[in-house]
């Protein structure tokens, strides 16, 4: 089964006429996984029980009115899961299985849908690239040999290339959306608390959110609506009702004033800056006001961001010590070397590169110097946000600045590979909503346009992306496999 043609209602209904059963499904998504996946690599893992879920699916029957019964989807391997090892694609957690699932995991899983699997990821999702693997490197379904972007690679990757119609990823700095523009699809950061991170693997606890990803704008929103919600198990769950997204999907941006800060068009691709001029143009042709808007402050939020996710990230991983969990040294002869060996040995380079600029940031001769002042910075560019919102609904941005490049071309370049993140970052400072979709290629390659919402306003983001998804035809295109 091979999704790239099929959206999220068209699989609901042959699975309620009985055109096929969930069991018809799995078999033929998993048959498809491990042929596609040869040259993919987008999955770590694959659900051995995935066909015992579908075998009960079929036994009670599919329920006409949950869209979601019985459709197979896929797992950022930093999700943890009872069924399936969860392993953040590190050594450290090579063999790990989780005693719970995740809050988003069971409430999928309490709708029906069937997680096949778990995707491939940068370590501990510290990458733009999903190079950063212990196990492998996941390659672009445009063209194999580039890089699908990251971390949520994998996931990206799963559903560009038609393995699964629904993957779920976290964005911490643009882990989902990047991916999104270099594989073409559509994934959503929601709001920093829309969407519960139990069972999350922390990487920068007040960056991350979980988000969806899936072919186009219409299953993206169905998709959130399944995941959101207050969780009593997550303090940073928000207790604001969700709406559902959908509801008013088709409204259109008439009347919509949407900006485009002049800070985020800067040193763009050729191609990347005519591709977001034209969806300027879409948007004006649908009775949408676009202009100019400045938000100053974006230009530093890559620095910030550096030393506020270190730290974070350090500080979260430190519980990964060789002694409750994880991987841990055989040859050590004291504590002291049991800690330096077992994290020595079971981290990659760019997990031990964030967690030392981490430290550094929060030791005591720079917290001031450094950490401070990227949280005074982070206010500036919340401020930011707060102004152009006071009179626009909607920013319009590239996702990134370039297309997909070249397997190993950043990969020894930890400086140009964080400047990746330099266009969603922001979302994540400020803790809006931003999704990414196709809005054009260059030399077949996807680009990737950025809208950003209000807090807890995915809703107009949604009818926003729906309306230029239904007046281009770019997301209709499938990827060649491999630019064959």
């Amino acid at each position: 089964m091979n999704y790239l043609n099929k959206d999220l209602n068209s699989l609901h209904q042959m699975l309620v006429n009985k055109e096929i059963s969930a069991v018809d499904l799995v078999k033929g998504t998993l048959s498809n996984i491990k042929d596609t996946d040869q040259e993919i690599e987008a999955f770590n893992n694959l659900n051995d029980r995935a066909l015992e879920d579908a075998k009960a699916v079929d036994a009670r029957g599919i329920d006409a009115n949950n869209i979601l019964d019985g459709i197979p989807l896929a797992l950022k391997d930093n999700i943890v899961t009872k069924e399936l090892p969860t392993t953040a694609s590190s050594n450290m957690l090579k063999n790990f299985t989780s005693i719970y699932d995740a809050t988003v995991a069971k409430k999928l899983s309490d709708l029906g849908s069937i997680n096949v699997g778990k995707t491939n990821m940068d370590e501990f999702a510290m990458g733009s690239s999903t190079e950063n693997s212990a196990f492998k490197t996941t390659h672009n379904p445009w063209d194999y040999s580039k890089v699908p972007g990251g971390s949520s690679g994998g996931s990206a990757a799963a559903v560009a290339s038609g393995e699964v119609p629904v993957a779920l990823g976290s964005d911490t700095g643009g882990s989902i959306r990047q991916p999104a523009s270099f594989t073409g699809i559509v994934g959503m950061k929601p709001t920093y608390g829309r969407v519960s991170r139990w069972g999350l693997i922390a990487m920068a606890s007040s960056f991350d959110q979980i988000g969806p990803l899936t072919k186009n704008v219409f299953d993206n929103a169905l998709v959130l609506n399944a995941i959101s919600g207050h969780d009593d198990h997550d303090s940073t769950s928000s207790e604001k009702e969700v709406p559902d997204f959908t509801e008013h999907i088709q409204d259109g941006v008439k009347g919509m004033k949407i900006g485009i800060p002049k800070e985020y068009v800067n040193k763009l691709a050729p191609d990347v800056s005519e591709a977001i001029q034209n969806a300027a143009e879409t948007f004006k042709k649908l009775g949408a006001q676009v202009d100019w808007v400045s938000m100053p402050n974006s230009k530093y939020g890559v620095t910030a961001y550096n030393a506020l996710q270190t730290a974070e990230a350090s500080s979260n991983l430190e519980r990964f010590d060789g002694i409750r969990y994880g991987y841990r040294a055989s040859d050590a002869k004291t504590l002291d070397e049991l800690y330096i060996k077992s994290r020595s040995e079971g981290f990659g380079d760019e997990v031990k590169r964030r967690i030392m600029l981490g430290t550094l940031s929060l030791s005591y001769d720079n917290v001031d110097k450094y950490y401070k002042q990227a949280a005074k910075i982070r206010t500036l560019i919340i401020n930011d946000f707060k102004k152009v919102f006071a009179d626009h609904d909607l920013i319009l941005s590239p996702t990134s600045r370039v297309t997909a490049f070249t397997i190993g071309v950043e990969d020894q370049d930890p400086i140009e590979m964080y400047m990746n993140d330099i266009l969603t970052i922001p979302a994540n400072m400020a803790g809006v909503p931003a999704m990414s979709q196709i809005a054009g290629f260059s030399n077949s390659l996807p680009i990737g346009m950025q809208l950003m919402g209000k807090p807890f306003d995915e809703s107009t983001i949604y009818k926003a992306g729906y309306a230029f998804e239904q007046n281009t035809d770019f997301h209709k295109q499938t990827p060649k496999m491999g630019g064959k």
